[in-house]
């Protein structure tokens, strides 16, 4: 008598359930209807947009076709103003951004310090630096010095955020090892995370000095000094070949510096070249 073993029974393929798309069309309907919504209650008068072309061409022309440049000298005076307001904001902002934003980070201070730092950070993020420097125009007055203390508060919740992420993305590797050779956790910040994360600390405090730059054309608008002011003053007046010089001084300035302060950035991420290494040596 021989005994045959019989094959397990297979098991019945099952077809996976459709995915329901309930959600996703609930979603994309309140979307719509939010849009829609807004769009409505802004009292636009459609029709308009069909002579938007038409103007734009019409104001350029006024602007680029002759540019004064009686008052270019001035212009570029006012431009170093901006810039030094930029650059201040930027100083000011890394000065106490960094040190908060490391404080910030989780192993190196305390909770009780952390979320009120975030927070802090948080706060400061959603207020526009127009906004802060209406504000302090009522202290300290129409000087570019409002400009570049607005710039930098403004800036410490953006780098502080900044700072903090950077730090806690560091490796703990070398926090590790500074720890294991009984160091604090202010050794361990000195030695193990500010080498790590310096480069990319110094590449943030560099995009924002850009920030700065655009940033400080608007609050001259409203006072603060610098090219802005300028260009609020001769819109007012209505001398649109003036303004189109100006636009065209903003412009260059910014792509400038952008282009030195991109350069600057990527040496500091990159390092020196093989090149350049050799001309050192």
């Amino acid at each position: 008598m021989t005994l045959t073993a019989s094959a397990p029974p297979r098991a019945a393929l099952r077809v996976p359930p459709r995915p329901s798309k309930l959600i996703p069309t609930l979603t994309a309907l309140v979307v719509g209807a939010i849009v829609m919504l807004s769009t409505t209650g802004l009292d636009v008068t459609w029709a308009d947009l069909l002579a938007i072309p038409g103007e734009v061409w019409h104001y350029g022309t006024l602007m680029f076709v002759d540019p004064n440049w009686e008052r270019l000298p001035r212009a570029l005076v006012e431009t170093w103003r901006s810039i030094s307001m930029a650059w201040l904001g930027a100083i000011l902002c890394v000065v106490f951004s960094i040190p908060l934003g490391m404080l910030a980070a989780r192993g190196v201070g305390p909770v009780w310090v952390r979320i009120p730092l975030r927070g802090l950070f948080a706060v400061i993020r959603a207020v526009p630096e127009v906004v802060i420097a209406l504000i302090l125009l009522t202290v300290t007055g129409l000087t570019p010095f409002t400009g570049a203390l607005a710039l930098g508060l403004a800036g410490i919740g953006t780098q502080g955020k900044w700072t903090y992420e950077t730090i806690e993305a560091v490796q703990e590797g070398a926090s590790e090892a500074v720890r294991a050779a009984g160091g604090t956790t202010t050794e361990v910040a000195r030695w193990a995370l500010w080498p790590a994360a310096a480069p990319g600390l110094m590449s943030f405090a560099l995009y924002r000095f850009e920030i700065n730059i655009r940033t400080s054309a608007v609050l001259g608008l409203i006072g603060a000094g610098g090219i802005g002011n300028m260009l609020s003053n001769y819109t007012n007046f209505r001398e649109w070949d003036t303004v189109g010089m100006l636009l065209i001084v903003v412009v260059a300035a910014t792509m400038l510096m952008d282009a030195i302060s991109g350069a600057i950035r990527r040496r500091i991420m990159e390092g020196a070249g093989a090149r350049d290494l050799g001309r050192i040596l």
